[in-house]
């Protein structure tokens, strides 16, 4: 069965609520309409028809950062003492990384006034399942649920003739792809734990057993890496970025690989040959959020950029520049219909059900995990 976007959101329509309005920026509820707000975002995030529209909805200048991936956003923030920005855009499974015993209060993110916030906008499962994801830290919130997507196969057609059903991690590990192969190195050790699972080779709850014990994290991640590194040969290219991942098939001959969904549906776009699809053991799935950085000096101007992406339409811009999924009520009827189709071709009600779902980070995830991805990397 094929569905909308709008199935997997069904729980907001089961609560009542009313889609809300267009961001159109009005003197009654406006917290800033000048100043500036500085944004520090992931480099495909915040784009120029967003930018704006909302600098002439607001009167408020954007001052736009970027970075790549969450290790980068959090070492520049806490080098920083939490200063220089004013919005940020961390994975909410992320959250607890930005806790230091040195920061005010205890984070390099501070606990966000919802009163000032449009949190009816947000779609009501995401709004409580990122409470479990991370976004809540000692009884108060510190991250509102921005987007969601998924990292699944990315495959060119011409090449590999995979039924949806039969797309696999697996599928990156067949015979005869002599470096082919695109991946980023610290989620493939959990795709290929997933197919591993999936065959019998490794027992890991379904990966979970990472997030319960350092040493179940590295019994499993042991597994994993030796799998890749076996399997060598095959990489073609790693990537760390959107823009890396779409170079390791337009740029470096690869033509499969386990990419985030935006690579493989702006492919798409460019060339039906790309197909973007999940694979049976389950897509990867993320959430990121926004938040405001404990040492932000336009407040109001933050709140007011955060309510503006909060809007429908703004929400749905960003989906059809993007590709991503965003966590607003009725932003898919603003996406355009090539995303609803896209979406639609991707998704069905199976595989909506099988999303595998990052964990909030343990104290000892993210370190261990580097170390699986240094071992792959220098392999």
């Amino acid at each position: 069965m094929r569905v909308s976007r709008r199935t997997i959101l069904k729980s907001a329509a089961a609560t009542g609520a009313a889609i809300a309005a267009p961001f159109v920026l009005r003197a009654h509820d406006a917290l800033a309409s000048s100043g500036q707000v500085n944004v520090f975002a992931w480099g495909d995030y915040i784009q120029k028809n967003m930018i704006e529209r909302f600098e002439t909805d607001s009167g408020i200048k954007v001052n736009l950062s970027t970075y790549g991936s969450n290790d980068e956003a959090e070492n520049k923030l806490r080098a920083a003492g939490g200063k220089g920005f004013d919005v940020i855009f961390p994975s909410v499974t992320n959250r607890s990384n930005y806790d230091d015993s040195n920061a005010p209060g205890g984070s390099w993110l501070a606990p966000l006034d919802e009163s000032k916030l449009k949190v009816d906008n947000v779609i009501p499962s995401m709004l409580r399942d990122s409470i479990k994801l991370g976004a809540v830290r000692r009884g108060k919130r510190y991250l509102l649920p921005f987007n969601w997507g998924t990292e699944a196969i990315t495959f060119n057609s011409d090449v590999h003739d995979l039924s949806d059903a039969d797309v696999s991690y697996g599928s990156l590990w067949a015979e005869g792809l002599n470096k082919q192969v695109a991946f980023r190195q610290k989620s493939v050790i959990m795709g290929v734990g997933l197919y591993l699972e999936s065959i019998g080779q490794l027992k890991t709850d379904r990966m979970l057993d990472v997030y319960k014990t350092e040493e179940d994290a590295r019994r499993v991640w042991d597994a994993c890496a030796k799998f890749v590194i076996d399997n060598k040969d095959k990489i073609g290219a790693f990537w760390n970025n959107a823009t890396e991942a779409t170079a390791a098939y337009t740029d470096a001959g690869c033509t499969v690989g386990q990419t985030w969904d935006t690579t493989g549906i702006l492919l798409n776009r460019q060339d039906a040959k790309y197909k973007y699809r999940m694979p049976k053991e389950g897509g990867i799935t993320w959430m990121d959020s926004m938040g405001i950085p404990v040492g932000a000096e336009n407040l109001d101007q933050a709140h007011t950029f955060i309510n503006a992406m909060l809007g429908p339409e703004m929400a749905g811009t960003f989906s059809a520049n993007t590709g991503y999924n965003s966590c607003v009520k009725g932003a898919e009827n603003y996406a355009g219909e090539e995303f609803k189709a896209q979406f639609s071709e991707i998704y069905n009600e199976d595989n909506l059900a099988n999303l595998w779902w990052w964990q909030a980070d343990t104290p000892w995830f993210a370190p261990t995990r580097q170390e699986y991805v240094e071992k792959i990397t220098n392999a």
